[in-house]
């Protein structure tokens, strides 16, 4: 299907991130993005499932109305809130990548394996009326929003940003070949929506861009997971990111706070604060 590049603005919600700001709101580790076209809702991620509901009901946003839920992995913080959301809206189609549902451990800094998958990912019984995408390649959600499918590794500095693992008893690596994010080819730009990047940031553009085509950057926002990133990767990262020229960049969740302040220090006219309940036009 071919990439059409949409006129349209698209209204972007946080609804769950570490951070808050906003009197009523709460924060938690995770991740949770509510996207409304004008025509069509999309809930992508649905953070720990703390705060979804609270967090949603106070910033004026009806889960209930969501035409579709996209999820960027399986990883507790981006869909321990899947039942709520599911529950909310019974008629939204779930779109995830088949390995999504796969048993996920990471090791701890002790060398403990420490599960990070859900039962309910792993029993995957999403409803049997329920419209399921076990999408691989770019499919277009809504119209103007498009989901990565699995995303090509093609450069030689990017990892999944930890040790991360198939099995308890940690022999076998997980490649998160889940990891997907979302994007909006719109007329002022490209705007990408990041869950936690596995596939690495520039890896996750870059594969966009063989879609799109090397549209300009607008907006770049969620997390990266560089908390664990070598020296190389973070310098091989800022200059991509000044090749790109994004006009806006809004990075959090995993992307942790050195790298958070580095790309800030090296674009401070690009970057903005991101929290549950930052709003912004996409």
């Amino acid at each position: 299907m071919p990439i059409i590049v949409e006129k349209k603005m698209i209204s972007l919600t946080i609804l769950s991130e570490n951070t808050v700001r906003g009197a009523g709101l709460l924060g938690e580790h995770g991740l949770s993005y509510w996207l409304d076209t004008g025509t069509r809702r999309v809930l992508f991620d649905t953070g720990q499932g703390m705060v979804l509901e609270k967090n949603a009901a106070k910033l004026g946003i009806d889960l209930g109305q969501a035409d579709a839920i996209v999820l960027s992995h399986g990883h507790y913080d981006h869909v321990s809130g899947l039942p709520c959301a599911l529950e909310a809206a019974p008629e939204a189609a779930l779109w995830l990548h088949p390995a999504a549902t796969e048993k996920k451990f990471i090791r701890s800094p002790k060398g403990k394996p420490r599960r990070i998958s859900t039962d309910f990912m792993e029993v995957g019984d999403f409803g049997k009326s329920r419209i399921v995408h076990r999408v691989t390649g770019p499919a277009e959600v809504v119209p103007g929003v498009w989901v990565t499918g699995g995303i090509s590794r093609t450069n030689d500095f990017e990892d999944v940003g930890g040790p991360f693992f198939l099995d308890e008893g940690l022999a076998v690596p997980d490649p998160m070949d889940d990891d997907m994010a979302v994007f909006l080819p719109g007329s002022a730009g490209l705007s990408v929506i990041f869950g936690c990047a596995h596939a690495g940031g520039i890896n996750t553009l870059d594969h966009i861009f063989g879609q799109t085509g090397n549209l300009p950057v607008h907006t770049l926002i969620g997390g990266l997971h560089l908390a664990a990133a070598s020296p190389d990767r973070m310098n091989r990262t800022v200059a991509a990111f000044r090749a790109l020229t994004p006009q806006r960049m809004g990075f959090c969740h995993c992307t942790g706070a050195p790298a958070i302040h580095r790309i800030w220090n090296e674009f401070p006219d690009a970057c903005m604060e991101v929290h549950a309940g930052k709003r912004l036009i996409l």
